[in-house]
């Protein structure tokens, strides 16, 4: 177990990181850009500045894991372990991601990028789009009873296909709701 470790600008695509259980670890501009993480655990980390985009996460553990200004291109959250799973994405990038059927209620996503993401059966409730951008994100047959979408942007989701009791919406990103019918709103 490695505990209260920082690692600094270190390139994991290279030299793996070591199998094992990291907590209270801190990793700074680290690169893990097409790395293998799987199976690692991760237990009240931060990644601050990291490039994990493309990372294998397979049976990765993720609980109470901060990531903040990291690039998170194409992560397939599905396949890490979903046990526990808890994390807060603070300024991040996590287009064409996905979180298909996963359990996202303790999730926060705050000024984050979540283009093309697909949360597909997924079950967002009372989770907080802060100042989200949304463009192309998959919502279907997903739970999004109490989601607050007030300022997110560039959301397009059908609410016959979504159970959606409670969600809020800004006045301005209600049209985000009638896309699907092809429909002008001027």
């Amino acid at each position: 177990m490695v505990e209260d470790q920082n690692f600094n600008k270190q390139d994991f695509t290279e030299n793996r990181l070591p199998h094992g259980d990291y907590e209270y670890c801190t990793f700074s501009n680290c690169n893990f850009s097409n790395a293998f993480l799987n199976g690692i655990r991760f237990l009240e980390c931060e990644f601050i500045d990291c490039n994990l985009s493309s990372t294998n996460i397979t049976n990765t553990t993720f609980q109470d894991v901060t990531f903040q200004d990291c690039k998170m291109l194409g992560l397939h959250f599905e396949s890490c372990d979903t046990f526990g799973f808890s994390v807060l994405f603070n300024n991040c990038n996590l287009d064409h991601s996905s979180f298909y059927q996963m359990d996202l209620k303790t999730t926060e996503f705050l000024g984050v990028n979540l283009g093309h993401v697909d949360f597909t059966e997924a079950d967002l409730s009372g989770v907080v789009f802060n100042d989200c951008d949304l463009k192309q994100a998959v919502f279907s047959r997903s739970i999004l009873e109490r989601t607050d979408f007030r300022t997110a942007i560039n959301y397009s989701l059908n609410p016959e296909n979504n159970k959606m009791k409670g969600a809020k919406f800004s006045l301005e990103g209600v049209s985000g709701l009638l896309s699907h019918h092809k429909i002008e709103i001027e």
